[in-house]
């Protein structure tokens, strides 16, 4: 290893943060290096710090960024392990983004609309009969429980996610359980800006389209059903005076 890479610290020694950064690409160059999968041992803290050259310290402040990243798992006493991506993070970032006026919840729903409406194309193409009956099934309990909203809030987030699942593409599933803060925040608004029940049964009627399109192998159908249901979801925001 170049001596660069090796030398210990001294009054030569980068600052503290730089440091910590150089541990954090390492560490991420030993999982990619090494193939290393969810669960897998990382080296510890005293072989990362030997082979660096840095102190133990410089090493646990990488590993408290990195498990804050949710990119390893540490635990008191135990080797740190790769591990599982996890949407929190990404749906952290999202809701500081909008409270932080970085992006607006039309935009993140223009972003949606946009992923949506390929996730479902590739649903109706690749999903199986389980998972067809399943999304059909949420559809239709948010018609069921109409006089609940907060029912009817969990079935729809639970039917965009069943159809992210039913793409067969992990990346979709896992965009679409980051924007479930937002949505949160945010469904209740739709709703109540839909001034009649009828405007709100033709929410849950856009559902039920979608997943008919999904069920019949009709991926043009189940893109034309979610893009227009976006469309009427983003002018129940504004009608609202949600920008």
């Amino acid at each position: 290893m170049p001596a660069a890479e090796t030398r210990r610290e001294s009054h030569e020694a980068p600052p503290h943060g730089n440091r910590v950064d150089a541990v954090v690409q390492a560490v991420n160059g030993h999982i990619r290096a090494h193939g290393l999968m969810p669960g897998d041992l990382l080296p510890s803290e005293g072989v990362f710090a030997g082979t660096l050259g840095v102190s133990r310290v410089v090493v646990r402040e990488a590993f408290r960024s990195l498990s804050a990243l949710g990119l390893i798992d540490v635990g008191n006493g135990r080797r740190a392990r790769v591990a599982r991506v996890d949407s929190a993070v990404l749906s952290i970032v999202f809701e500081h983004a909008v409270r932080t006026d970085h992006v607006s919840i039309q935009q993140i729903y223009d972003m949606r609309r946009t992923i949506e409406s390929r996730t479902v194309v590739l649903a109706a193409l690749r999903r199986d009969d389980g998972e067809a009956a399943a999304i059909k099934a949420l559809a239709a309990a948010m018609r069921r429980d109409f006089a609940r909203p907060e029912q009817v809030m969990e079935h729809d987030i639970a039917f965009h996610q069943a159809i992210a699942t039913a793409s067969r593409n992990p990346g979709f599933s896992l965009l679409l359980e980051a924007f479930q803060g937002v949505t949160r925040q945010t469904w209740p608004t739709g709703w109540r800006s839909r001034s009649a029940d009828a405007e709100r049964m033709e929410s849950i009627a856009a559902h039920e389209a979608i997943a008919a399109a999904v069920e019949g192998r009709d991926a043009r159908a189940a893109e034309a059903a979610m893009r227009l249901h976006f469309d009427h979801s983003v002018k129940a925001l504004v009608a609202a005076g949600v920008q």
